[in-house]
């Protein structure tokens, strides 16, 4: 029989879980560093990107990203925290990845585009996962509200590399090909 997440809670004394919380905090701390230093890069991949509907993608994903650190500071309040980043060597190589592939392709170029879809989705990815596995942790923890919180951004999240597939298979890989 499977228990639910307030009955699996309710089993817990004052100091289980403190491992666990611990993991959870250091999960938050990651991504608001993460979280942080993409609000930095997406407006220079989105300067770097050829097509109008691919800049209009890392802008308005900057204005979503934005909200997501505003919301990693909330989730830190909400469990008495104090917002702190913690270098995040993930999203740092993910970053530098991105920098690679503009300063590898031709300005002006879907091949460029191409890659930066594929740099953009990989971190897409990694915040997926990262946001997915927090969610999951606040629900052990007893954290309702912070799980969903940590959803909100999760369905954000999965939507824009849903935008960057779309716009890869539209039009930017066929003309990637053809350059």
């Amino acid at each position: 029989m499977k228990t639910s997440n307030q009955d699996f809670r309710s089993q817990f004394s004052e100091n289980d879980g403190e491992k666990l919380k611990s993991l959870f905090v250091d999960g938050l701390k990651d991504l608001y560093w993460a979280e942080n230093h993409l609000v930095k890069a997406l407006p220079k991949m989105s300067k770097a990107a050829t097509s109008e509907d691919l800049k209009m993608a890392f802008e308005s994903h900057l204005a979503e990203t934005e909200k997501h650190v505003s919301r990693l500071e909330k989730i830190f309040e909400m469990i008495g925290e104090r917002a702190q980043a913690k270098k995040c060597p993930a999203m740092e190589g993910l970053l530098q990845e991105s920098d690679e592939i503009v300063a590898s392709t031709d300005t002006r170029s879907f091949v460029r585009d191409c890659g930066l879809i594929m740099a953009a989705q990989k971190v897409e990815h990694y915040e997926i996962a990262s946001y997915g596995t927090l969610r999951n942790i606040a629900r052990i923890l007893g954290h309702y509200d912070a799980a969903e919180i940590l959803q909100t951004t999760l369905d954000e999240e999965g939507d824009a590399d849903h935008k960057l597939t779309e716009l890869a298979e539209a039009h930017i890989n066929e003309e990637a090909a053809a350059e």
